[in-house]
């Protein structure tokens, strides 16, 4: 190769091509086509018979400039930047690095993690199962200013290698482990609350979208266990969803759902899941055997172990949610760590096992879409995620009580805390919310009780409600002007009282006399003109007329953090 002839750096095509000088005139220039750099450092020789003039490979040098001046002229020296030469921007961390490599996104709870990064998504859509829910999923929660609460169904359909040895093999799939994931309006917190499967509970009228894009109505089932809610009669997870919603009044924006094969792969993905016994495990039904104290489980071992009911002291559905609690709140904190989110390797193998083991409602059902939920999701600090499990007591209707109710009191406690959006996790972000914009509106001077002027209408659960209110305001509040409306249009999760600016006084002597929170206020932007009413609609979190709305502050049950948590007994 003769030593006048110089490779340089096309800036319009970003390619390396060969300057042949010594021919002389103007130079022509050989391209070197991408696909044939070698990986060299140096350039190579043309074949014995080939001409000289032949361009020869050379490969990228990572983007940087080859000497293009005269020959023998020196390169600036690090940190000199010499005239038009760009400053260099310091390196990224290796865990910036893998941030931006993945989006930034990541998934939750038995979900796992959901990456991004456009070479990815056709890859990882492609593993997404979906069900058409209809109207049920909230399309619009990913991004709007408010909570998120999205349904996650573990259920024991037996599909897959090894599967059918666990307990009914041919099942059609039950709502066997199921978590109300409850995050809060600003991020700073979340509920993972637990709903036993052998809860005794109405299952209301559903529409399943058949196959064919027919709906078909699956009439509802009184008095019945909680896991029915999905499978039987051809009940999909848009079923269930309407059952928690029933049950807590709460409205539920999206489902996630994952059978047994999901808690071997995603167990194995992040390379195994951390736990803690309280004694050792030798459970011949779920083939579990494990030492008391730390381990580490994966694949079939932590199938077996979010399964195994035996091994605890009780042997129930309760102890073995306590357990999977624990499970859990370790994969959460194992999917965030450094360990994983530092390795590409590691996290694609966790985001392909993750969108392999989703069934998710349509409205969520691609890459982009869980992506931007799962970047929601991961604002909140795994040591404010909180897990306690619904407050229940034995059936009192059975002689030996194998299923559970609802706690007559405490139960609908937590459900009100979660309505109102209450954190069970004290973060300093709690703190403020105490003096937001809602709570100023309960502020300031309230009207006499026969001032109060107020139309009620009925938009929950309990039968005669408007009228029990009415009846309660005008004898013992002297609320006189109080009308009964009826039934709302629809029903609601939460009461509200609607009125003009010119009438704040009368909201806040009425909001006094019910317990209302600042979140029911609902002031317009126009004044009431002459005997124009107020509106209140009594919500699903109205008991009777007499008990407080407010929600409480705290609640006396078991709790957990998905940061730390005890060893299972």
């Amino acid at each position: 190769m003769d030593p006048a002839d110089q490779w340089v750096l096309n800036p319009d095509t970003g390619d390396y091509e060969l300057r042949l000088n010594h021919s002389g005139g103007d130079t022509p220039r050989a391209s070197v086509p991408p696909a044939q750099r070698g990986p060299s450092n140096s350039p190579r020789r043309a074949p014995a018979g080939d001409s000289p003039r032949r361009a020869t490979e050379v490969p990228r040098q990572g983007g940087r400039r080859s000497a293009n001046g005269p020959r023998g002229q020196q390169r600036p020296a690090p940190g000199d930047d010499g005239p038009g030469r760009r400053k260099r921007k310091a390196p990224k961390s290796r865990k910036k690095k893998a941030l931006l490599w993945t989006g930034g996104a990541m998934a939750f709870v038995l979900v796992g993690v959901s990456a991004g990064g456009y070479w990815l998504y056709q890859r990882l859509n492609g593993n997404i199962n979906t069900v058409d829910i209809g109207d049920n999923g909230n399309k619009d929660v990913v991004t709007a200013n408010a909570p998120i609460n999205i349904l996650i169904i573990g259920t024991d359909k037996r599909t897959g290698k090894g599967n059918e040895g666990y307990g009914d093999k041919g099942s059609v799939g039950h709502a066997d482990t199921n978590i109300l994931f409850h995050v809060s309006e600003d991020r700073t917190n979340a509920t993972a609350m637990s709903i036993p499967r052998d809860l005794i509970t109405d299952i209301p009228e559903c529409t399943s979208r058949q196959e064919d894009g027919s709906d078909k109505t699956i009439p509802g089932t009184e008095h019945v266990r909680f896991n029915r809610s999905l499978g039987e009669s051809g009940r999909d997870p848009g079923c269930t969803m309407n059952t928690v919603e029933k049950l807590t009044g709460l409205k539920i924006d999206h489902f996630m759902m994952v059978d047994f094969n999901a808690v071997k792969t995603l167990s194995t993905a992040v390379g195994g899941v951390n736990i803690c016994l309280d004694h050792a495990i030798d459970d011949p039904k779920s083939h579990l055997k494990l030492p008391a104290g730390p381990n580490k489980v994966q694949g079939e071992d932590a199938l077996a172990f979010v399964r195994t009911r035996h091994a605890y002291a009780n042997g129930s559905d309760l102890d073995r949610i306590k357990g999977q609690q624990q499970f859990i709140g370790s994969m959460i904190k194992q999917a965030k760590s450094d360990d994983t989110l530092t390795s590409p390797t590691k996290l694609f193998k966790v985001a392909d096992a993750a969108t392999k083991a989703l069934t998710v409602d349509k409205a969520i059902g691609d890459v982009k879409k869980l992506s931007t939920l799962a970047k929601e999701i991961t604002k909140t600090d795994t040591k404010n995620i909180t897990f306690v499990t619904m407050p229940v007591v034995d059936n009192p209707d059975e002689p030996k009580p194998v299923t559970v109710v609802p706690h007559p009191t405490q139960a609908e406690q937590l459900f009100s805390m979660l309505r109102d959006d209450t954190s069970l996790t004290e973060v300093a972000a709690q703190k403020k919310k105490a003096k937001s914009k809602q709570d100023a509106l309960l502020k300031g001077t309230k009207a006499a009780a026969a001032d109060v002027r107020v139309d009620v209408y009925n938009g929950g659960d309990v039968a005669g409600g408007a009228q029990q209110t009415v009846t309660w305001l005008q004898n013992t509040k002297g609320v006189l002007k109080s009308t009964n409306k009826a039934n709302a249009p629809e029903k609601i999760a939460k009461t509200t009282l609607e009125y003009a600016p010119n009438q704040a006084d009368q909201a806040r002597a009425l909001a006094e006399m019910m317990g209302l929170p600042g979140s029911a206020m609902k002031p317009g932007t126009t004044d009431a003109e002459g005997l124009q009413a107020m509106v209140l609609t009594l919500g699903k979190d109205f008991q009777a007329a007499g008990t407080p709305i407010t929600a409480p502050k705290k609640i006396d049950i078991p709790k957990s953090s998905a940061a730390s948590a005890g060893c299972s007994k």
